[in-house]
């Protein structure tokens, strides 16, 4: 194996400021593709400055998208990625067996966490409004946000349906 084969690809540590911080989501999306992780877990108050409404990241999750995947979404309200990510919410009704999307209406905005889980890498934005947080392939953090996200999974209910049915 060389030396890049065997160094982590995503960022290890802080990162700071909106560019890193949806620089840093363009990179998880990308390796969830190419690595081919089995499921993602995202949190976001409502996912407006995540760059969910991308090309490159509509192709990256297309790629993803394979035989056994899942991924759970999480918001306290998704009008922000309804309204500015209209790749997402096409890619999502397409995807709509894969992914599940809940709502937390009940949480403050101060108190709703900005995060990714995935089997071997955690992402989590501590300062939204600054972006500002930490990632890394830590087995701590990992925990630490598995526990976090149940918690708020288990006041979560169904939301964001991928179809509106009409009379």
């Amino acid at each position: 194996m060389s030396d890049s084969a065997a160094k982590p690809s995503l960022l290890e540590g802080a990162f700071s400021g909106r560019a890193d911080f949806q620089q840093l989501i363009r990179d998880a999306i990308n390796t969830a593709a190419k690595e081919g992780w089995r499921e993602m877990v995202w949190f976001d108050l409502n996912y407006e400055d995540w760059p969910l409404g991308e090309r490159s990241v509509e192709a990256d999750l297309q790629e993803w998208s394979a035989t056994g995947r899942k991924l759970t979404i999480v918001a306290k309200r998704f009008d922000g990625l309804i309204a500015k990510h209209h790749r997402f919410v096409n890619w999502r009704k397409q995807w709509s067996h894969i992914i599940e999307a809940r709502a937390v209406t009940s949480a403050s905005d101060e108190e709703f966490p900005s995060l990714i889980l995935a089997p071997d890498w955690a992402m989590h934005r501590l300062q939204p409004t600054l972006c500002k947080g930490v990632a890394g392939y830590g087995a701590k953090r990992r925990v630490d946000l598995r526990e976090l996200s149940n918690e708020w999974l288990s006041l979560s209910a169904s939301s964001f349906p991928s179809t509106t049915l009409g009379l």
